[in-house]
């Protein structure tokens, strides 16, 4: 049976955040948190997959205590197991710092229920946006990575193969490689289930699995939380809104409006600033 892990993160609601006007920093009070939109595809092909085939899924998270919530979330709707990796050592983690622990986490869920032969992320989180995790831990688990999955055709156990389509700048490309691997997902990967009666029953119940730093003897110190960021925010703000004056154009046809409106052109900047002459 396939072993499938799920990496979550619980970040801020996006439709609630508001900007401090004094220092330019979120304000997450009272901010509701919830599961990373992409993450949540993630899990939904890993349930597919469970559903058609069969399969482990596996949730991971790394956060506070409070993202057991998102957890019990990915259980209600079909995840077999949950593990939160919780602790202050960890605070303040950039992406290369959150991919170590990712990844020796994943090393330790293999360890504990079998080997891992996917793992899906989302492509990026709503909060720092930087699609850097996911293939971060891939790197560091020596995983295949196949980024901006819109679509996986083939999960084939037997020869271990995946196919998917990758979204591209100019187009979609079919690829298929061998597990174990990490895919990235994108909104357009599925459409993700509601949660039914008994599942969430269950995540009602459920406790997921903590590990905390005295859970990784190995852990190296020096590349986790701040010590092991080397990134650095030199500075936030809000950028300015400016105000733009528009004009409406009208014309009895189509080629009568078109011809307004090339007329409105050339009177402003545009041609200088093309380097349009005659």
């Amino acid at each position: 049976m396939l072993h499938i892990v799920v990496c979550i993160k619980q970040v801020p609601d996006s439709r609630e955040i508001r900007i401090d006007p004094k220092n330019n920093t979120l304000i997450r009070q009272g901010v509701p948190s919830i599961v990373n939109f992409y993450d949540l595809h993630g899990l939904e092909e890993a349930l597919r997959i469970k559903d058609e085939q069969g399969a482990r899924v596996t949730v991971v998270t790394m956060g506070p205590p409070p993202a057991e919530k998102s957890l019990k979330e990915c259980i209600s709707l079909g995840a077999d197991e949950a593990v939160l990796v919780t602790d202050r050592g960890f605070a303040g983690a950039d992406t290369l710092a959150t991919s170590y622990v990712v990844a020796s986490t994943i090393r330790k869920i293999a360890e504990h229920w079998g080997p891992v032969d996917m793992v899906f992320c989302g492509k990026q989180t709503l909060d720092g946006d930087t699609g850097q995790v996911g293939p971060g831990v891939a790197c560091r688990l020596d995983l295949e990575q196949l980024t901006y999955v819109t679509k996986v055709v083939k999960v084939d156990e037997e020869r271990h193969k995946v196919t998917v389509h990758r979204h591209l700048e100019d187009g979609i490309e079919v690829v298929e490689t061998s597990m174990p691997l990490l895919i990235t997902a994108l909104k357009e990967l599925n459409k993700v289930r509601r949660a039914s009666l008994p599942g969430m029953i269950r995540a009602a119940r459920y406790k997921p699995t903590v590990w905390t730093t005295a859970d990784f003897p190995d852990l190296d110190k020096a590349q986790i939380g701040l010590k092991g960021s080397p990134t650095i925010v030199a500075k936030t703000w809000v950028p300015e809104i400016r105000s733009i004056n528009g004009e409406r154009i009208e014309g009895e046809t189509e080629e009568a409006t078109a011809e307004q409106l090339i007329a409105k052109l050339w009177e402003g900047e545009l041609p200088a600033r093309m380097g349009w002459t005659g």
